[in-house]
């Protein structure tokens, strides 16, 4: 690459955080290039340094961190050498340079309207009146595809779903046209259909604009979407970077290997485990010696690995690694050629003759609509309607649809979270089938024994006023009669279990990383020996590897522990991975229901063909025409009508008028559409 062709040049950065007991490197030596109107994806688990190498290009650093070497050049300017108050950094900030952030909630201001904040950042970098500003704002919002946008202009945050909000953000980073877009986490918090209209929109506005684009993510689906280059960053330095093709074809470091290993895949068999990195990200403040990655590989060589910082080495053209199992020390290392290969473990036993657990029969729930001072009701939604399925003992049953469609409301009025306003819910308890709605007394307190639910967030589910092992505990206290020397006891014993040390029990939920916390609240949830767990987007928000790492785990307690599962997720290919069964929902129904194999290769609804064309990824993209526009209707179920009619591109006038039932199908599945006898619908999915 010639120096007329980079746009963004980072030379030997290091960036130091101040603490009390001294700085702390958190970015040590990193050199990246980005091309002109090329995407470069920097990738790599939290806690790499990834968002604060952005920051840096900004110089929006947090007040204790502090850049000590190197230097980042855009063009021919010097980012590094900018005083902080500097008129030319202001118009580096959002004029050359815009950022997109992953929570859209944390950086527009719920006071303000979107179209003024869009006004703000443009009249900021140029001489521009109002009127022709919010001109500028309406076709902005026009172009990322807004819906309505002279209306949404005048719209509050908190009155936007997330894909509108992310726009909007997009809108305003892309105003003054910059040259270059940082990127950083821009779709890990959407659900599929809205994170591949997202990377359509990036896509066709950077071909638009000329920009150049540095996209962060820990998604390797996304890098091979749109990735021109990748590289690969672990704790604070670049282990291996090149084209996306090449390193995603033929990765060289024993982290990139482990990163494509921990991703669930969509070809192929999936009962096949996943293999997860061992461990998790150090603190920067306790960096191994010599090489970063060591105390997580498993090709480390004590006297070589733990005393010297590997050097990049060139593998092929613009593809380098630094790993000493590729430099002078090579004939010392045996490096597998190729990504590494799960451990066999035992697969999920055949479910299909096992008797139900669960039993839920045209559940149905809705919620008031209330408006006004006084709150008078106005309305109703029906978050969940009329919906019906059951649950093998042993079995998981995956539960998918975008965000909106009625999963956690399910899932919550399942554990008597929700009170359901129809239908039955039986449970098959030891003693006999229980209605969990006229449960009470000792029946009520049986439920709650033999039904726990994971969360998304621990975070927001494990009191932080409490340690580990009465956050723990607290359940046996409730549904045995343990002495307190024989709870203890027990929480450690359940540690052991979820891979966590004894030791952690006396410690309190923030000294944790989200994959210990997420351990934690399974720990917890198994306390009471249940039989039905529902995990509800339970590794949603976690890196690549710590979500295997999670998933692993509830595989290996499932066959050691005889557990049931409903999982509740957005993720296809996590779906995919731990699923025996498939319900797809939609606008509160279930609209097709089947074993995984054939919901992924053969799906009978155009609602789960449209989410399948979603699942980012080269070797599956498909006709962009498959892909649906917009979001789950907010009013829930319709009573007139199939409600996926009008994003669906089969639609009938039969669609518009009747309401679909579920039906069996030739496939195995059933499926709630009137055309499915008569469409072929097409999957990404290859089967092995």
């Amino acid at each position: 690459m010639t120096s007329s062709d980079t746009l963004l040049d980072i030379s030997d950065l290091s960036i130091d955080f101040t603490t009390r007991n001294g700085p702390v490197r958190v970015v040590d030596g990193l050199t990246l290039s980005l091309p002109r109107g090329k995407t470069v994806c920097l990738v790599g688990e939290s806690g790499c340094g990834k968002s604060v190498t952005a920051k840096s290009i900004l110089r929006v650093l947090d007040l204790q961190a502090k850049i000590t070497s190197g230097t980042i050049r855009l063009g021919d300017s010097d980012i590094t050498a900018l005083h902080l108050d500097s008129p030319e950094l202001r118009a580096v900030r959002g004029g050359k340079i815009g950022m997109i952030h992953q929570e859209p909630m944390s950086f527009l201001s719920p006071l303000y309207t979107v179209g003024n904040q869009i006004i703000e950042a443009l009249q900021l970098h140029r001489k521009i009146d109002a009127k022709t500003a919010r001109a500028a704002a309406i076709d902005m919002l026009r172009q990322v595809g807004m819906p309505e946008p002279e209306t949404r202009v005048d719209r509050y945050v908190f009155e936007l779903s997330g894909g509108q909000r992310q726009r909007a953000m997009i809108a305003m980073a892309l105003i003054c046209q910059p040259r270059l877009l940082i990127a950083d986490e821009p779709t890990t918090a959407l659900d599929v259909t809205t994170q591949a209209n997202i990377l359509d929109l990036l896509r066709r506005l950077q071909a638009e604009q000329g920009m150049a684009v540095l996209f962060i993510t820990h998604d390797l689906g996304v890098v091979e979407e749109i990735a021109d280059e990748v590289a690969v960053m672990y704790l604070g330095r670049i282990v291996e970077q090149g084209p996306a093709a090449e390193v995603l074809a033929n990765p060289k470091h024993p982290y990139t290997r482990g990163l494509l290993a921990s991703m669930p895949r969509l070809d192929g068999d999936f009962n096949r485990p996943l293999r997860a990195i061992p461990g998790m990200v150090p603190a920067p403040a306790n960096r191994p010696s010599g090489c970063p990655f060591r105390t997580r590989c498993d090709i480390a060589r004590a006297g070589i690995c733990d005393t010297h910082v590997p050097e990049a080495v060139t593998v092929g053209t613009d593809h380098s690694a630094a790993c000493h199992a590729l430099g002078e020390f090579a004939s010392q290392f045996a490096l597998p050629a190729t990504a590494l290969q799960p451990a066999a473990v035992a697969t999920n036993v055949s479910t299909a003759k096992a008797l139900p657990l669960l039993r839920v029969e045209r559940l149905t729930k809705v919620f008031p609509i209330r408006k006004g001072f006084l709150e008078r009701t106005v309305g109703h939604v029906r978050a969940v309607s009329e919906v019906s399925f059951t649950i093998a003992r042993g079995e998981t049953l995956g539960l998918v649809g975008e965000s909106g469609c009625g999963k956690s409301t399910l899932a919550r009025t399942l554990v008597g979270l929700h009170r359901a306003d129809g239908g039955t819910i039986t449970f098959e308890a030891e003693d006999g089938p229980i209605d969990i709605h006229t449960a009470k007394g000792a029946i009520a307190r049986t439920l709650r024994r033999d039904m726990r639910m994971v969360f998304q967030d621990p975070t927001g589910s494990l009191n932080p006023r409490m340690r580990v092992r009465d956050i723990i505990g607290e359940v046996l206290e409730v549904n045995t009669t343990m002495s307190r020397a024989e709870i203890y006891t027990r929480v450690e014993a359940l540690l052991g279990e979820v891979g966590l040390s004894p030791d952690y029990a006396t410690r309190y939920p923030h000294a944790f990383s989200g994959g210990q916390r997420q351990r934690i609240a399974i720990a917890r949830a198994l306390a009471s020996n249940p039989r039905l767990v529902i995990a509800d987007e339970a590794v949603s928000a976690l890196d690549v590897s710590v979500q295997t790492q999670i998933i692993n785990l509830m595989k290996r307690l499932q066959e050691n522990l005889g557990l049931t599962y409903l999982f509740v997720s957005h993720d296809l290919g996590v779906i995919a991975n731990v699923s025996d069964r498939v319900a797809v929902m939609y606008a509160g129904r279930i609209v097709e229901m089947g074993a995984t194999e054939a919901i992924f290769h053969t799906p009978c609804h155009p609602y789960t063909e449209a989410l399948l064309a979603a699942i980012p990824g080269k070797g599956r993209r498909m006709n962009p025409s498959l892909r649906i526009e917009g979001h789950a209707p907010s009013g829930g179920a319709t009573e007139r009508g199939c409600a996926f009619a009008v994003r669906c591109r089969y639609a009938s006038t039969q669609c518009r008028s009747s309401v679909p039932v579920l039906r069996p199908t030739g496939s195995g599945q059933v499926v709630a559409c009137h055309r499915a006898d008569d469409l072929s619908l097409a999957s990404p999915v290859r089967a092995a």
